[in-house]
């Protein structure tokens, strides 16, 4: 086992986030419009994006590292051809003691059984709205939200802990906070209500459009009742709150107005095998080619170290001091690296 990586903030390795492919069955306004395909983007090759047993030898090299928690993204993860046999394989490595998969649930319904049987042991579910037109403008593709849900209440069935990301966005969906916080409150799901980030360069993102989680919280407690909670763990992104009649618990996520770079102990792998230090990172430490050079672990563990060894990112927390110009076309893409 090596020591644990730190970066020169002195925050240590803990998470990793898989992105498995870059593309999505949804074209969610805040993440992969439409507009943006045909001559503007190309998805990946196959032979372009890594194979599940060299995310495996990576994913392998990370909890060396000091990973613990392994989470598995997209674009949606669900539209790679069978997924569930890279569950299988993380969940063999020693040392991963949280393995997760954030979808937009269209398709659990019909694989959660055999993400059960692979060893998954959470899922996040995104769901920004109960209303279908809405739900429908927001995914660009007309689709209702009743297949998410069937795929929530599957995951209940086989017994899938679930947490329900909702990002909201003012003039969209924030009229349906308390709708969200009535469907999910006393079914043992978490709701995490997200402000709506400034992700790569293609949404628009302006910041009127975030509604904070001080409003957020304002609405709900005022109908709802909460109070604060312990986080979990160290670095958890989610402020953790509980409903004061024993209903549950909800969650906040505020990137814009409470960033929590100081704690960040996540790193990203890329499709094509990048390792992104930061969600909002212009590049990344290119791992496929030397991968496939035939490199050893060793020297892979090296590209790993020096990358995160060098890390400064903070970029929520000095957002306000950067001009719109130097914010954008600097950044990823969220469906190219995951949330």
């Amino acid at each position: 086992m090596n020591m644990p990586a730190r970066d020169l903030l002195g925050r240590p390795l803990k998470d990793l986030r898989i992105s498995v492919t870059d593309r999505c069955n949804f074209r969610c306004t805040y993440c992969m419009p439409s507009e943006i395909f045909g001559e503007k983007y190309h998805f990946l090759q196959r032979s372009d994006v890594l194979t599940f047993e060299e995310i495996t030898r990576l994913a392998r090299i990370f909890t060396n590292l000091g990973v613990s928690k392994v989470r598995i993204t997209g674009g949606e993860p669900l539209v790679r051809r069978d997924v569930h046999k890279l569950v299988s394989q993380l969940k063999n490595i020693k040392g991963i003691d949280d393995l997760t998969l954030t979808t937009n649930g269209f398709l659990l319904a019909e694989q959660v059984e055999k993400l059960c049987n692979a060893g998954l042991n959470r899922v996040t579910v995104s769901l920004d709205s109960l209303d279908n037109e809405i739900f429908g403008k927001i995914n660009g593709k007309g689709y209702t939200p009743d297949k998410v849900l069937a795929g929530i209440e599957a995951a209940e069935f086989y017994g899938l802990p679930v947490k329900v990301n909702a990002v909201i966005e003012r003039g969209v969906n924030d009229h349906e906070v308390l709708d969200l916080v009535s469907k999910f409150k006393g079914s043992g799901h978490i709701l995490r209500l997200i402000e709506y980030m400034d992700v790569g360069n293609v949404n628009g993102w302006k910041l009127d459009q975030v509604v904070s989680s001080s409003e957020l919280h304002q609405l709900i407690n005022d109908t709802y009742p909460i109070e604060p909670i312990d986080p979990n763990y160290l670095g958890e992104v989610a402020q953790r709150w509980r409903f004061l009649d024993g209903d549950g618990e909800i969650g906040f996520i505020s990137s814009i107005s409470q960033p929590f770079c100081q704690d960040c102990s996540r790193a990203r792998l890329s499709p094509e095998g990048s390792f992104f230090t930061c969600l909002f990172a212009s590049t990344g430490i290119d791992l496929k080619t030397p991968l496939r050079d035939g490199k050893t672990d060793p020297e892979l563990t090296n590209h790993i170290l020096k990358a995160w060894g060098m890390r400064t990112d903070r970029y929520s927390e000095i957002r306000g001091s950067l001009t719109d110009q130097s914010r954008s076309n600097t950044k990823i893409e969220m469906f190219q690296i995951g949330g």
